[in-house]
Order: structure tokens, then sequence, then C-alpha cells
């Protein structure tokens, strides 16, 4: 889609106070370039050091490095003069921190020039309840949006948000990029061997995403010729390593480390797992191995029973169990005619509903949505 669809740009700001890298820098980059390309004037506020200030030029998104990787006044100071130059529309938040900071710092800001504030929760972790936290998302907060309808629910539930001020955008992936590339030619790229079962992940390596009990599970596979492959890197690396050599599985475990494009993983793997036990939005990796038309084997956590359905686009094992971890990678891995059933259903399940595309088209719903219901805060 062109700027020639815009009917009016809008200047959006968004804000980051993580370091880290995931699917949530990912989200953030992704969405920014997609409504970069269709007309709007879309940039970002990062913390100093954070991997997402080196990232942002692969996604051609304009980026500046300012000190609100912490609670302080200088972080508040920054944002007011970083806002009040900008002067966007929207200013979308995505991590504690920096949403505290924007919204104090929007008190700052001559009323003129005072942005409306959106909230992107990204994962399901509970949100606080005291009088501090009521304010930010109930008055600072215009609208919260969430990567799941799950946890849009758990915030009108549990914290009393009202329901017509929640939007739940689920991460979009860009379906031709995932589009099915020939496995033995994918391994052949990734100097992967061609003859055995592959097992792959793609996730940040935290310690709720499960990569334990996946590496646990190897040791129950019926298929002991099988190889994991770990597509990402993170605080749990060394960790990880170390279980891979006290389970004797160095030979049978594959770090491959932080990957720009993991496509060709996806492609090369028999069956993609993740094991996730907490704090899951609807996953980018899941869904992306389901768009590259991989069998998954996951779990309930968070919002992932929207993509995964038992049975039916995803085989779903118990949390935390690696003999059940086991048992559901075997039955794909031994049932191919099944296992390819399950991938097709689940493709056809997520082409119609998670595209880049459609994200783009809900996230500028909000915001337009977002300045409406200003105006007519502002007119009452």
């Amino acid at each position: 889609m062109d700027a020639g669809r815009v009917a009016h740009a809008l200047t959006i700001v968004h804000t980051e106070a993580s370091t880290g890298w995931g699917g949530q820098e990912i989200r953030i980059l992704s969405e920014a370039a997609g409504l970069r390309r269709r007309g709007h004037d879309v940039s970002l506020l990062a913390a100093h050091g954070a991997r997402i200030v080196d990232e942002a030029p692969r996604f051609d998104v304009p980026v500046t490095a300012l000190p609100i990787g912490r609670k302080r006044p200088q972080g508040v100071r920054a944002l007011v003069r970083e806002l009040e130059k900008a002067r966007p529309d929207i200013v979308n938040t995505h991590s504690s921190t920096d949403s505290w900071l924007a919204a104090i710092a929007s008190r700052f800001i001559a009323n003129d020039r005072v942005p409306v504030l959106v909230r992107t929760r990204h994962v399901s972790v509970p949100v606080p309840r005291d009088f501090a936290t009521r304010w930010l998302y109930r008055k600072a907060m215009t609208r919260t949006v969430t990567t799941g309808q799950a946890l849009a629910e758990q915030l009108v539930r549990d914290n009393g948000l009202d329901a017509s001020r929640v939007d739940s955008v689920p991460t979009g992936i860009d379906a031709a990029h995932y589009a099915r590339l020939d496995k033995a030619l994918a391994r052949a790229q990734l100097a992967l061997p061609a003859d055995v079962p592959l097992v792959g992940i793609a996730a940040t390596l935290r310690s709720w995403k499960g990569h334990r009990f996946l590496v646990e599970a190897m040791r129950h596979l019926r298929h002991a010729d099988s190889r994991l492959l770990i597509v990402g890197d993170g605080p749990q690396r060394e960790a990880l390593v170390r279980q891979v050599a006290s389970l004797g599985l160095e030979t049978r475990v594959v770090f491959a480390g932080q990957r720009d494009d993991v496509a060709p993983w996806l492609h090369a793997s028999d069956v993609f797992a993740l094991p996730s036990y907490a704090n899951e939005g609807v996953p980018q990796a899941l869904l992306q191995a389901m768009f590259a038309s991989v069998p998954c084997v996951t779990t309930d956590a968070g919002a992932i029973p929207e993509i995964a359905r038992d049975g039916d686009t995803a085989t779903i094992v118990e949390k935390e169990n690696a003999v059940a971890l086991a048992a559901g990678i075997d039955a794909l891995l031994a049932d191919r005619t099944r296992a390819a059933a399950q991938a097709a259903r689940a493709l056809s399940f997520v082409s119609a509903r998670y595209t880049l595309e459609a994200m783009l088209d809900r996230m500028e719903a909000v915001f337009r949505q977002a300045l409406a219901d200003r105006s007519h805060e502002s007119a009452h």
C-alpha cells in the first residue's frame, strides 16, 4: 500500500525503554516501517545502549537515543524536548518505564501540543492494581493495545479498564517472506544434515520461553537421531549450553545464535516447538512457523490458543513437561501426513488473519480512534 491511500498522514513517535532484543522490539520496527511506507511520519525514541537503536536503520526507521532506560528526571526532560520538537499526533509507548516517562512528560508540554498516548502491551505479565498504575492506564493513556485478545480480556477483568478503550492487535507477518522454501535447499544453504529429523525453535533465550524443557525433551524422543536447532540469543544462553553439556547432547543441539532472517531455519525444520509457560501474547515465532508451513508443537500459555488449536492448527502439550513435549514432537515426526495437514490448516488460518497488512490496517484504525477519543473528551 502506498502513501496515496493515506487520507491524513499521522505523525507517530514510538518510545521504548527496553534494551533487550526480541519479538517486542521487532514488532515496533516492523510496524513503524510499514506505516512509514504508507506515508505516515513515524520515528522512534529509544534508550541509550538499546539494540533497537542499532537495528532501526535496517528497517529504515529514524531513531534517537535518549536517557529513558530508567525512571529518572533526565528522561522526562529529554522526552519533553523531543516531543516538543516532533509535535506528534500519537506517542505509542511499549514498556513500563517509557510509558511512565511519556505520561509525565506530556504534563510539561504546552496544551496545544500534547500528543495522544497509546500504550501497547506485548506480554501477559499481570499489571499492578495500585492507584498510580490505574491513573496511567485509565487517564494518561487514551487507548491500550495488546498483542492478543486474552491479554485485552485480562486488563478489562483484572484492572478494570474500559473494554471500549482496549484493542487486540496481534503482530502481523510478511507472508511472502515466509512462503515455503524447499527443505533440502534450506538445509544445504545452512550446512545442516539432509537426512535426520530437525526440531527448531526461534525465540529469545528467556526462561519463560521454555527452552530448557525442549532440551530435556531431546532425551525422551523416540527419534534418537533427531537434532535441535536453537535460533536466537538471550540471558539463558549460558545455562542452556551447560544443560546441553550435562546431558551429553552436544552433537544433537545446534546453537545458531541471533539471526536477522529466521525463515531458512524454519524451512529446514521438520517440527517447530515453542514450549512457553508464561507471559506470551500471540508469539511472532509461532506465526512465522505457521506461515512457513512447519507443523508446530506448543502450549496454551498466554494468547497462544488464539492461533494454536490442538489437533487442528497445532499440537498442544502441557506446560513445563518435557515428556509430554517429546511425545508431541514424536507424534508429528512419526506421521508426516498428519503433520503436513496440520501445517496446511495453520497456514490457512493465519493467512486470513495475521498478515502484516492486517496489523497495519488495525493500528491505523487504533491511532485514528485515539485521536477521535481525545477530540470527544475535549468537547466535553
